[in-house]
């Protein structure tokens, strides 16, 4: 498998924004589907967005507050979080793998590097007061 290398994390209050990022040094993210994934403690991994063949679908959960973007120059995909809630409180994980593979199905656990070719370390995000 391939390591991507995240960053960005951290502790917000309810209300506040985070930032991931996640970029990789031998895998060129341009052609392939994209993804992040979330995880909670005693929490299947959860979908939160996918790029996949130009276009870009949310989590229910997150539609409207998280953006999910590509700087292709930087070969770095984004995750923007806004309008955070505790319940967005989890570790989250970039991955990727070839195009229109990605759509559909959701590993019961994240990363899994059986299931798609490249995975982040993970970023803890958390939402409290």
């Amino acid at each position: 498998g391939v390591k991507l290398v995240e960053s960005g994390g951290g502790s917000v209050q309810p209300g506040g924004s985070l930032r991931l990022s996640c970029t990789a040094s031998r895998f060129t993210f341009e052609g392939h589907d994209m993804a992040w994934y979330r995880q909670a403690p005693g929490n299947r991994c959860e979908l939160v967005a996918i790029s996949s063949l130009g276009n870009t679908k949310y989590a229910p959960v997150v539609e409207g507050r998280f953006t999910a973007s590509q700087d292709k120059a930087q070969n770095t995909m984004y995750l923007q979080m806004d309008s955070l809630k505790p319940e967005d409180s989890a570790m989250y994980y970039c991955a990727a793998d070839d195009p229109d593979t990605m759509e559909g199905y959701v590993p019961m656990k994240c990363p899994s590097p059986t299931d798609y070719e490249a995975w982040g370390q993970g970023a803890q995000v958390t939402v409290a007061s």
